[in-house]
């Protein structure tokens, strides 16, 4: 799940704050904090002028390997180029050696020094290179805690430990989290959630405001993507208000968790307003994006959208992807053999580092999908439930000809229902899918299982909704097994409480 922090928890920290006093070499001046704004409006050409023109002025400040270290950061996120990683990778050590010897009586000395090992770790679960990210989470874990003790009232710290607990606790089983388990490192999810939100609910009336932006995106991306909160989206819209219209990060955040949230329509008007012009680093993810958000409401000119994306992009992951959703854009059509065309391309072509990938690659080497399920599936994740309902309410399970089409059938109208409010016909269809698919690789019985923990959990029946996720748990060899049965361990702790 790394890589859900990965590709689009777009920062770690520090700054610049001419309000802050200047301690030794940590020197929080103008251009520093010019440069900061720009990286985080995806100005990188900026931020380099202003740090070039600090490096001439003052070149012992130790702000500057910081700060240049961000740049590389958003460079590989927005690129998300392996070649550049490759070479730019080398740049850790050198600055944190030069950090060794900055002034250890400040605040930001071992901050400074968590925050690069903790970007790396970021970057590297983007690329596979899990161990050596393990082992920078827990140096950056370790600097962190002892900045804590040094420095209880530096309100920075939290960012960086909010951010582990929350995500390291609600991380499923698989290769990082094996990794971090031989180190040592374990995560609380609740307590990582509060100690953000309290960060992004008062860093803005602090000496620290500058870091509001880099707060709240943490905060609020961890709520739609970690934790999966109900309130993401709303928290998203209210976190996101005092961030700059300038700031493409914050365009970005908003479609991520629009889209996550099924507010496919919103996703495609944040992106449809986002600013533009040459001084802003190229983004082809969010034509990815936008080419998602399009075809969740069946919009067939998301094909622009995702040629783009694969025209301009450089980077190793959402290839296969956006390959499969061009092929269902072509089965939409009723164009079989091209749809079998983009399914070829979605296994022969690009990488399986995330999920996404893992399940195109895997989906496009299984049958072709029925056009209709299809479409209630695009609809329901947009959040176009009302449509997705016309197209299945003339339908029956004898409609279907396979099993794995049956239990989707089942598992679909229950996602209708309970998006609707209609609990107790949500539970029924969650059951049929539990029953009929329990056997199947496809997902759908084990999230069925998972969402109906959920409606119990909510309803307060614990005791059905522990038999709930336990169901979900015992099913093995699914899609998406690791995540799933994550999120039913973490529903079995919160039961407990």
């Amino acid at each position: 799940m790394l890589k859900l922090i990965c590709r689009s928890i777009l920062l770690p920290a520090l700054v610049c704050l001419s309000t802050l006093p200047v301690r030794a070499a940590f020197d929080f001046n103008a251009n520093c904090l010019k440069a900061y704004r720009s990286v985080f409006d995806l100005k990188l050409a900026n931020a380099r002028a202003y740090l070039n023109t600090e490096r001439k002025l003052r070149p012992g400040n130790d702000m500057i390997p910081l700060l240049e270290n961000y740049i590389d950061y958003f460079d590989l996120l927005s690129s998300d180029s392996k070649k550049d990683f490759d070479v730019l990778k080398g740049n850790k050590s050198r600055r944190l050696d030069r950090l060794e010897d900055a002034d250890s009586s400040s605040p930001y000395y071992l901050f400074a020094q968590a925050e690069i090992n903790l970007q790396w770790a970021l970057i590297r679960g983007r690329f596979g290179e899990y161990f050596n990210a393990a082992m920078e989470i827990r140096k950056a874990n370790a600097l962190l805690r002892e900045n804590k003790k040094k420095f209880p009232d530096f309100p920075l710290n939290n960012k960086g430990l909010g951010l582990i607990d929350a995500v390291l606790g609600s991380m499923p089983d698989g290769t990082l989290k094996s990794a971090l388990s031989v180190v040592g490192i374990k995560g609380n999810t609740r307590r990582g959630i509060d100690m953000m939100e309290r960060l992004a609910s008062t860093v803005s009336k602090t000496p620290y405001e500058a870091f509001y932006e880099e707060t709240a995106f943490y905060y609020t991306y961890v709520l739609a993507d970690v934790v999966r909160d109900p309130a993401a989206y709303a928290k998203t819209i209210k976190y996101t208000a005092q961030i700059a219209d300038s700031s493409l990060l914050r365009a970005y955040l908003q479609a991520y968790v629009a889209i996550k949230t099924g507010h496919s329509d919103k996703a495609i008007t944040f992106l449809k307003e986002r600013p533009r012009g040459g001084a802003y680093e190229p983004f082809p993810y969010l034509d990815y994006l936008e080419g998602v958000a399009l075809l969740n409401k069946l919009d067939l000119s998301a094909e622009n959208a995702f040629e783009r994306f694969l025209t301009t992009n450089k980077g190793v992951n959402y290839i296969k992807d956006a390959n499969l959703r061009l092929g269902w854009i072509a089965l939409i059509r009723n164009q079989p053999k091209v749809y079998s065309g983009f399914a070829g391309k979605a296994k022969s072509q690009g990488f399986t580092y995330i999920d996404k990938d893992k399940q195109a690659q895997n989906e496009a080497g299984g049958p072709t999908p029925d056009r209709v399920l299809l479409q209630a599936r695009l609809l329901s994740d947009g959040g176009f439930t009302n449509r997705a309902a016309q197209l299945l309410q003339q339908k029956s399970a004898a409609d279907f000809g396979t099993s794995k089409d049956r239990t989707e059938f089942a598992y679909r109208l229950g996602r209708i229902a309970e998006d609707t409010g209609k609990d107790q016909a949500a539970i029924e269809h969650y059951r049929t899918a539990l029953q009929t698919g329990r056997n199947l690789p496809a997902y759908f019985a084990a999230n069925a299982a998972l969402r109906l923990g959920k409606i119990f959990e909510n309803a307060g029946d614990k005791q059905k909704a522990k038999e709930a996720y336990e169901s979900c748990i015992a099913l093995k060899n699914h899609e998406y097994e690791s995540s799933i049965e994550g999120e039913a361990k973490s529903g079995l702790k919160r039961l407990v409480r």
